[in-house]
């Protein structure tokens, strides 16, 4: 009777727990993610701009983003129709929760609406974060002119932000308002990032897209000089969150360990292939083109 099963021993072997298949995950330095971001910024519904771009743009360039969301944009391709801020204690709070836990390599700054958001992003970073590098993108005004600041708070943008930061990336309006003088020619532009360097940032890239004309100029100046960067205009209309998605660019390679000078390069040269290959969405300034890096995934079946 020893070689025959009876229906107790079979269903006992039918019992059985079988081998463990369950995958493990490779966490840490295996995985392709390199380099955190906090970005601190306004919503754009669109998805074209604020944070929406700043998660794609970081994403694509193979980062990890957080946020911290300082502002609700109601806005499309046509315009914005509406903001709701963020109350200044709860933009804190985002902040702190990410710094403690996840931590962060770069922080980058956007929309920041108001006096108070401003001071509350200003003590949390000098109370969890002050020796991190910050990217600033000194957004003042939509694409379609609609105002994403209060004027009152533009003078809290340059004693909290511009004097701690690493680069900052105004276009031609916001480098009028943050330096006081007329920009009309590319050597008003020159004069214009020196005075930004004194202003406190250690580096400014001043962009030139607002002057008419075939060619555009931007102009990064850092300790090692003065560069100017020239490209042939694209003739589109799709260039809603360009300033958002190279500021971002910046600051996920400089959390890659890129130097200032390969960080730029690569930004712009992102940009400009995601203002070419934009996908035509809505009936006015469209999106970019934010995962032209980004290869089709098809899993095996």
């Amino acid at each position: 009777m020893s070689g025959v099963k009876t229906k107790a021993t079979a269903k006992k072997a039918a019992q059985k727990p079988k081998a463990n298949t369950r995958a493990k995950a490779e966490t840490g330095t295996g995985t392709r993610v390199n380099g955190r971001v906090l970005v601190v910024a306004g919503s754009d519904s669109g998805g074209g701009a604020g944070i929406q771009a700043d998660i794609k743009t970081i994403t694509a360039l193979g980062g990890y983003a957080t946020t911290a969301v300082t502002a609700l944009t109601a806005q499309n391709t046509e315009g914005v129709s509406g903001v709701i801020e963020t109350p200044g204690g709860f933009i804190a709070k985002q902040m702190r929760l990410v710094l403690r836990d996840i931590g962060t390599d770069v922080i980058k700054i956007g929309m920041v609406p108001s006096e108070e958001a401003i001071e509350s992003v200003h003590y949390t970073y000098m109370e969890l974060a002050e020796n991190t590098p910050i990217v600033l993108d000194p957004v003042m005004m939509a694409k379609g002119g609609h105002p994403l600041i209060n004027r009152d708070a533009v003078h809290l943008v340059r004693q909290h932000f511009l004097l701690r930061a690493f680069i900052a990336t105004p276009n031609l309006p916001e480098a009028e308002i943050l330096t006081g003088m007329e920009i009309r020619s590319l050597s008003d532009m020159k004069h214009a990032a020196e005075l930004m360097i004194t202003l406190g940032c250690q580096a400014v890239l001043l962009k030139g897209g607002h002057f008419p004309g075939e060619t555009i100029y931007d102009i990064l100046y850092d300790e090692n000089g003065m560069e100017v960067f020239e490209d042939s205009r694209i003739d589109t209309v799709h260039t809603h969150g360009t300033g958002c998605t190279l500021a971002s660019a910046i600051a996920v390679s400089l959390a890659q360990k890129l130097t200032l000078r390969e960080s730029v390069v690569r930004a712009r040269a992102y940009v400009r292939n995601a203002i070419l290959t934009a996908p035509g969405f809505g009936k006015g300034q469209g999106p970019l083109n934010h995962v032209h890096t980004i290869a089709p995934f098809h899993p095996e079946r």
